[in-house]
């Protein structure tokens, strides 16, 4: 394909899906406006939006926010398994993937009358196959683990909908964690968190439950500026195994975001944890992502911690009430946690991720902010606590 047809191809408008973490989707808004998205919608759990090529790479390379960035091929109503079939059976294959590419079918519904979601992905499959030997005489093969092209349906409760995944694995696997905790919190959700607590790079960051890290990567990625999809390795992403995929653009637009990283020798970031396990992979993953002489890490209790800084922003993820069950345990730790907050945090706004809806009560403080969101499928508030001198229930 010649250069001229390419970047044709690239300039022209498609339409396009990203999901995110649920609550997050104005600032996926916000994102995809821009880096030049036109017809952006929020959708629950994403947002649609049209354009070029240029702006699929670049939202895979540059969003934080994004789980993943879909190719819309077809929509259209359904009754039954065989609309489903007809639907992916019209889609020209073909023409957006080699018959040498492996395959995956993923299958989402909400509120659908069919109950068989493996009966339905069967039924995709045939199709894409059928599709593909009608043109070509050949299918492609199905690979469950490592799917060179992923497509995925959407089913509600009277349309369907087919995408392509130009992603490839989730995009907020970014490459940097190698050494994971229990409960972990997703890349794109913490990089919310982040923006949603009013921290901007420069204000003093501070996570004092920082289990492996998550918060910390992505404050140093941001104040660095480093875009998340950089580290991921060559031929990383999904739209690179697709027939129109242009690697000239791809390659300018990685120098472009490689050209934005700034230098730092420092930044005003710290974290600890009780816990010297927790602390040593947080350790191991900031050094895994070139960040560790950037990073301060120490090992401390929550309860005996002082700010390192005269004002700033803590952000955390407590490891309580979904995690530890014990009543008795929180009881006591609440009421512990306000009167360090009260004592110590004067000047900080302080943002706690949790789904215990008891917290604020517990810690004795009236929270400024109260925004849902959720930890994949758990429904959490990030309760935001400005504290100043003086009695913080009158806040």
């Amino acid at each position: 394909m010649s250069a001229t047809i390419l970047r044709k191809a690239s300039a022209r408008p498609e339409q396009f899906f990203a999901p995110c973490p649920r609550g997050l989707e104005p600032l996926l808004q916000e994102d995809m406006t821009a880096i030049g998205a036109s017809d952006v919608k929020i959708v629950p759990g994403g947002v649609s939006f049209v354009g070029s090529w240029e702006t699929c790479y670049r939202a895979n390379l540059e969003s934080r926010i994004a789980t993943r960035v879909l190719w819309r091929q077809g929509s259209g109503s359904y009754g039954n398994e065989t609309d489903i079939y007809r639907l992916a059976y019209d889609v020209a294959w073909p023409r957006l993937f080699d018959v040498s590419r492996t395959i995956r079918i993923y299958v989402t519904a909400q509120r659908s009358p069919l109950k068989s979601l493996e009966f339905i992905t069967l039924k995709v499959k045939d199709a894409i196959c059928d599709r593909f030997r009608a043109d070509g005489g050949s299918r492609p093969s199905v690979d469950t683990k490592n799917p060179d092209v992923r497509i995925h349906l959407f089913l509600n409760e009277r349309e369907a909908t087919l995408y392509v995944d130009t992603s490839g694995e989730p995009l907020y696997q970014r490459g940097h964690k190698i050494a994971k905790v229990e409960a972990p919190l997703k890349e794109n959700l913490a990089a919310g968190i982040l923006r949603l607590s009013g921290w901007t790079p420069g204000t003093p960051l501070f996570d004092p439950m920082c289990g492996s890290g998550t918060f910390l990567l992505e404050a140093a990625q941001m104040s660095l500026g480093d875009a998340p999809g950089l580290s991921r390795e060559a031929g990383g992403f999904g739209f690179q195994r697709l027939k129109n995929f242009d690697g000239a653009l791809w390659k300018r637009l990685r120098i472009e975001a490689a050209d934005k990283r700034v230098m730092a020798d420092s930044l005003p970031i710290w974290g600890s944890d009780i816990s010297a396990d927790a602390v040593a992979r947080a350790r191991q993953n900031l050094a895994h992502a070139g960040y560790d002489d950037l990073v301060q890490l120490g090992q401390a209790d929550l309860l005996q911690v002082s700010p390192p800084a005269p004002t700033g922003i803590m952000v955390t993820n407590p490891p309580y009430g979904e995690r530890l069950s014990d009543d008795d345990y929180l009881a006591r730790f609440y009421p512990q946690l306000g009167t360090l907050l009260k004592q110590r945090f004067a000047g900080w706004n302080c943002c706690f991720l949790t789904a215990d809806e008891r917290l604020p009560k517990g810690v004795g403080l009236k929270p400024k902010r109260k925004t849902p969101l959720f930890n994949g499928n758990l429904e959490c508030r990030l309760y935001t606590f400005p504290m100043v001198s003086g009695n913080a229930r009158d806040l």
